[in-house]
């Protein structure tokens, strides 16, 4: 049952990955901007706001930040990229795809421990814990092959020294938002997600906070990618830093300076 799990994320990625990726020429007078799939909501917000005040086209394209990351790699033709997890920055930094030093920390985030709303589950006092939680379920996270928020998962839960008891009860999922979707249709005893995700959803319940210890840091950064960095870009860019930006994002439960 894992093995067609697994092969159906990679089915689903390498599809995903076809359609993130736009024509080459792109449109005059656009902004396209690749961003993980967990900053949906307040990009989505901050975007609309954006293009009410500004004569300018934002386009969003969500997705896990490897899929992204590789499609940049590719040359697709994105302006601004937005990783939950430093290692694909570095990945395209690495390959002189975005310019380093436009570099900046827009967000932090925490992981959770959450259940469908119609579970009858007490709360969970220690990750360690999580396998009695699950009582024959499933675990649905991020794919840790692929997603930030998987790997953030797997190192919690190794941390807490349960990683390889869960091993044969996950589900991963092409992205977080996939996996939150798992434990809203009652298809997973429960997964790991973004608190941003969870607590706003209210066909989940989050029965337990990830230390944050567990983990490395959950940094969002941002940067413009090299070459197409033009005026729009770079007003929009810095937009998402301004005041007003990083406020919607603290409404939606996320960490800001």
């Amino acid at each position: 049952m894992l093995d067609f799990i697994r092969f159906s994320v990679r089915l689903g990625l390498a599809a995903l990955a076809f359609a993130v990726l736009p024509s080459s020429k792109g449109n005059a007078g656009e902004v396209l901007v690749f961003a993980a799939s967990s900053l949906t909501l307040p990009l989505t917000e901050i975007t609309n706001r954006y293009e009410t005040e500004h004569a300018v086209k934002v386009r969003l394209s969500f997705a896990a930040s490897s899929v992204l990351a590789k499609q940049l790699a590719r040359g697709a033709p994105a302006a601004i990229f937005i990783s939950a997890n430093p290692q694909w920055m570095h990945y395209l930094v690495s390959r002189k795809v975005v310019a380093p030093e436009s570099g900046r920390p827009l967000a932090g985030n925490r992981l959770v421990v959450a259940v469908s709303a119609e579970r009858p589950s007490a709360a969970l006092d220690d990750l360690g814990s999580l396998p009695l939680l699950l009582t024959g379920g499933r675990l649905a996270l991020g794919d840790p092959a692929h997603v930030p928020a998987g790997r953030y998962a797997k190192a919690a839960l190794t941390s807490a020294g349960v990683w390889e008891a869960l091993g044969k009860k996950l589900i991963p999922a092409a992205n977080v938002r996939a996996a939150l979707r798992f434990v809203e249709l009652d298809q997973a005893g429960a997964g790991i997600v973004y608190a941003t995700d969870a607590y706003r959803n209210s066909r989940v319940r989050v029965v337990h906070q990830i230390d944050a210890s567990r983990h490395p840091p959950i940094r969002y950064l941002a940067a413009l990618v090299a070459g197409r960095s033009g005026a729009s870009a770079r007003a929009f860019f810095d937009h998402l830093f301004s005041a007003g930006a990083q406020a919607s994002l603290a409404r939606h439960g996320f960490a800001v300076d």
